[in-house]
């Protein structure tokens, strides 16, 4: 089985509102920096950046 030890839950946050989004997976080796993706915001109603919380 593969090992998970690279892996980790991250809360992605609206960089508009706020609005924090259900837990991504990321791979720590080989995405060091603060996850960026977009998406759909429930509160906003549109499609926009989310970022890594801390």
């Amino acid at each position: 089985m593969a090992k998970k030890e690279n892996r980790s839950e991250v809360t992605m946050r609206c960089t508009v509102c706020g609005y924090e989004r259900r837990p991504v997976d990321k791979n720590k080796k080989n995405t060091p920096d603060r996850l960026e993706i977009n998406g759909y915001c429930k509160k906003c109603r549109k499609t926009v950046a989310f970022k890594e919380k801390k």
